[in-house]
């Protein structure tokens, strides 16, 4: 493709070469540079692209966009610009024929609720006859064909390939989580999002974002770039997306949810049951094999967003009902006919955990038995949270081992350690196994295993490798070995 066809669009400054020139390929890893590609210096949190231009120019690349002076071989065209992963974002999407203008797009933040609300949306549409893109924290999809997936939303250059395959594959929508990570470095820039719907936003990420006041200035992004908002105004930060939205009023669909006020999509009559909910909003009663008060939000979000699509109450009822969500409160170890429950789920966050514990406490006959840990390498504020939260709901708490990375998993637990007040009901036991495997024996009739943190994730990322393991995987093997013995 010609390169002045690539930068179209795009505010930037010719400093060397010409623009009439033909593009292999678009690279941001020199290592992936080859004979007339187009390199991209993106600057990361550990390295700087700008540092390889030269290694990039060598390997054969003969266009450098950078923000920064380079040094680069002779001959090569030097383009600057202002912002270079901005720059990568509008070049991917020029080069893949700006192929999220020709789908629509429907994008969910916040903290909770992300990946919930995605896969309902997605067996909506399903069902309502059409072929689906999905992007998200547990994999991708185009209609059924599954791709395996790196981080919740892709780097921009292959977020852009994605779309071009969805649209070259026959899709008309595509489903996406977009994640604060995506919003504050742009991978998302230059996408066309027709929905965008808010969850709710607590304590997560602030590893990266540092303060509060930047996590949701990310998460605000989303709604400066849609044209309809779905807000859930029972979250103080939903309210707010309103305030600032407040000159883009005129020009934007604003549609709120809400359990405890007036709003455009209320629910009432709800009834809560072990692993079903049911309410009614706008009249019409709904049900789905969800628990959870917090899933009904997740549930009116979907329900906005179909409704605008002028999708059918039928239609999008029947997918609610059957709604399945991979480690999302899963019921696991069914088929050995327990006299007690294990769900695995993927609560990772203070708001998180309570949400699931206190679910399955309204429902549990028995105890409560919570096995969680922490992320290491993460934010260790919300440590000693997940701690005091864990053991104020459940009735016994085994603190664990979740992906420690690079810090000692014992440390960790020290953390979550500080804020329990009352260690009765804790017990630490820092092999994820041997936890989850404590949690079972302990397990009488009628009470309930939480196993809570890692999901649908099916790896372990220790301090020099990533290792297989998968809660639900965990949980047969344990249960099958208990029966053969």
């Amino acid at each position: 493709m010609l390169l002045k066809n690539l930068l179209e669009g795009l505010d930037y400054q010719l400093v060397s070469g010409d623009v009439n020139r033909e593009i292999g390929k678009i690279c941001y890893d020199n290592r992936k540079v080859s004979k007339d590609d187009l390199f991209v210096c993106v600057k990361g949190f550990s390295v700087d692209g700008h540092t390889f231009a030269e290694k990039a120019t060598e390997n054969g690349a003969t266009v450098v966009v950078c923000e920064d002076e380079v040094k680069v071989l002779e001959g090569v065209t030097v383009i600057k610009v202002d912002n270079t992963r901005r720059a990568l974002a509008k070049i991917a999407s020029n080069y893949y024929g700006n192929p999220s203008k020709k789908l629509k797009v429907i994008g969910i933040t916040g903290t909770n609720g992300k990946t919930t609300s995605s896969y309902i949306i997605r067996d909506v549409l399903t069902k309502a006859g059409n072929k689906v893109g999905l992007i998200g924290t547990i994999a991708n999809y185009i209609g059924d064909k599954k791709f395996k997936t790196e981080r919740t939303t892709p780097e921009s250059l292959e977020l852009q390939e994605l779309f071009k395959q969805m649209v070259d594959e026959g899709a008309n929508y595509c489903v996406m989580e977009v994640s604060s990570h995506a919003l504050a470095l742009d991978r998302v820039y230059d996408v066309e999002f027709d929905y965008a719907i808010f969850t709710n936003l607590t304590r997560d990420h602030l590893d990266m974002h540092k303060t509060f006041e930047e996590y949701y200035k990310a998460k605000f992004k989303l709604f400066k770039m849609a044209n309809n908002c779905i807000i859930n105004i029972d979250d103080d930060y939903g309210k707010r997306i309103i305030e600032d939205l407040e000159e883009d009023k005129k020009s934007k669909n604003i549609v709120t949810i809400s359990l405890k006020q007036d709003a455009d999509y209320t629910a009432e009559n709800i009834l809560l049951g072990a692993m079903k909910s049911e309410f009614d909003t706008k009249g019409k009663k709904y049900e789905m094999e969800i628990p959870g008060l917090y899933n009904v939000y997740n549930s009116l979000g979907c329900i906005a967003v179909c409704d605008l699509l002028k999708l059918s109450y039928e239609k999008i009822n029947a997918a609610l009902k059957e709604a399945t969500v991979p480690g999302r409160c899963q019921r696991v170890g069914k088929s050995h006919n327990l006299d007690f429950t294990i769900i695995v789920d993927y609560a990772h966050t203070p708001d998180g955990l309570e949400n699931i514990l206190s679910t399955v406490k309204q429902v549990t006959k028995g105890r409560v038995i919570a096995v969680f840990g922490c992320g290491g390498n993460r934010d260790t504020v919300k440590r000693p949270q997940m701690g005091e939260i864990a053991t104020r709901i459940a009735d016994i708490a085994i603190v664990t081992s979740d992906n420690p990375r690079k810090e000692e998993p014992a440390l960790i637990i020290e953390d979550i350690l500080k804020g329990i007040k009352d260690k009765d009901n804790c017990i630490t036991i820092e092999n994820r196994y041997d936890a989850i495997k404590k949690a079972i024996e302990l397990a009488k009739s009628e009470d309930s295993v939480v196993i809570a943190g890692k999901g649908h994730e099916d790896y372990q990322i220790l301090k020099d490798e990533t290792i297989h393991f998968d809660d639900r995987e965990v949980v047969e093997e344990i249960l099958q070995n208990r029966n053969e013995v």
